[in-house]
């Protein structure tokens, strides 16, 4: 790379898996679940209180409610159903990061929601339709109709990339179901980083489920940290 660059880390957390404490000490920011597709009430309190003792900025992460799939299966839904369905939840979550003193930062569709506002209109409008009310930005994969209905309506919109997952020649994230989508060497991930990071993208994302969520972080650290990449929050 020939000039400095500044990333933010982000990781999905507070959905009941062990890691978030440590990945917390690896990350600039966090999306926290909203309790529909994982996570309960205490485990979304203990991650934000512990996001706000580390600096960590905060997001919110809402899903579908369908705790059996972690959110991941695809649904129908009016633009009006995906309004209603994150407001709720970041009615719900904002009640807990007041307890915790800390201020939502952004809004990241978790799962089904996030791949679908890429691709489907109603869904990308009705995502849109939430965050303008809450006055937040929406964080997604860039080039995709969530993107361009933002810039169109004026949202901002935070281009996101990930460093374990595996891309089709069209930019957009190989299926969940294909035994490929996710990648495993280091090698791959380190070229991916850095592959994503040269596209201008402003933050990365850690999939906080992932067993191995602590080991590919302090890989992506160190990956940047040799190509003299600063990790900071993009909103700072």
């Amino acid at each position: 790379m020939t000039r400095p660059l500044t990333i933010d880390v982000n990781a999905d957390l507070g959905e009941g898996c062990p890691n978030d404490a440590r990945l917390l000490d690896l990350v600039t920011s966090a999306s926290v679940s909203c309790g529909a597709h994982a996570g309960d009430r205490a485990t979304i309190l203990a991650t934000l209180d512990a996001a706000v003792a580390r600096g960590v900025a905060v997001g919110a992460h809402p899903g579908f409610p369908d705790r059996k799939h972690f959110g991941r299966r695809e649904r129908a839904a009016t633009p009006d159903e995906v309004e209603r369905l994150i407001l709720d939840q970041i009615d719900d979550l904002t009640a807990l990061a007041e307890r915790s003193g800390v201020s939502l930062r952004f809004v990241k569709p978790h799962g089904a929601l996030y791949n679908q506002a890429q691709r489907e209109e109603g869904v990308a409008r009705g995502v849109l339709s939430a965050v303008r009310r809450l006055g937040l930005p929406v964080l997604g994969q860039p080039g995709g109709v969530l993107q361009r209905l933002a810039e169109s309506d004026g949202v901002r919109f935070v281009a996101e990339g990930f460093p374990d997952r595996r891309y089709d020649a069209d930019g957009r994230l190989v299926p969940r179901d294909r035994p490929d989508a996710v990648l495993h060497e280091p090698a791959e991930i380190d070229a991916q980083v850095i592959r994503l990071v040269q596209t201008g993208l402003e933050t990365l994302c850690i999939h906080g489920d992932d067993p191995r969520a602590v080991a590919n972080a302090e890989n992506v650290r160190a990956v940047l940290s040799r190509h003299g990449v600063s990790t900071r929050f993009w909103g700072a």
